[in-house]
């Protein structure tokens, strides 16, 4: 199986491809987002491997930040132990998921590993890598199934709060005031 999807940026001027595949009983979700920040290009390349139950496992980020180099390698060890370019972050010790700050994409990585009927909900807790620090912290967030096709996303303790509208993949295709799909396969 292989998916792609190309969004746009809604609130400042940007563009991301993700792309997931399922190679050797692994998921496998890469892409780039290439985007404005305060005045300066972005561009941020993500792959993140996950086992066949949709578990982080590992991730590398790189790319610009302005004039600032990124390069961030993430490896997550059978107890979930997280580390970032060999250091341990026990702040995030426990997490499941990985969600990148800059992007829609790792939002599909708690919808398929829930695999929530309409009506449900799960609290989660991310290690997330906020923009533009990406320095590691958990983010408590709730995912409500409200449609075929929609989820209540909430995070920070109900502080945002979006109703995200996905494809059959799981990709999201709107997210209000922040992204929109253009194009997907």
């Amino acid at each position: 199986m292989t998916d792609s999807i190309l969004w746009r940026r809604l609130d400042l001027p940007g563009h991301e491809v993700g792309r997931v595949v399922l190679r050797d009983n692994r998921w496998e979700l890469s892409g780039t987002a290439i985007f404005v920040h305060e005045r300066s290009p972005c561009r941020l390349d993500y792959f993140v491997v996950c086992d066949s139950g949709w578990w982080t496992k590992s991730a590398h980020v790189s790319g610009v930040i302005g004039d600032r180099e990124i390069n961030l390698s993430v490896s997550v060890d059978a107890e979930q132990r997280w580390r970032l370019n060999g250091t341990e972050c026990p702040a995030v010790a426990g997490c499941i998921d990985i969600d990148l700050g800059f992007s829609p994409s790792t939002n599909l990585l708690p919808i398929r590993r829930l695999s929530l009927n309409v009506g449900e909900e799960a609290e989660v807790k991310a290690a997330w890598l906020p923009f533009p620090s990406l320095m590691f912290e958990v983010l408590p967030q709730v995912y409500r199934r409200e449609g075929e096709r929609t989820y209540r996303y909430e995070s920070g303790g109900g502080a945002f709060v979006r109703v995200l509208e996905v494809n059959a993949v799981g990709f999201v295709t709107n997210y209000p005031g922040l992204w929109q799909a253009e194009s997907a396969t």
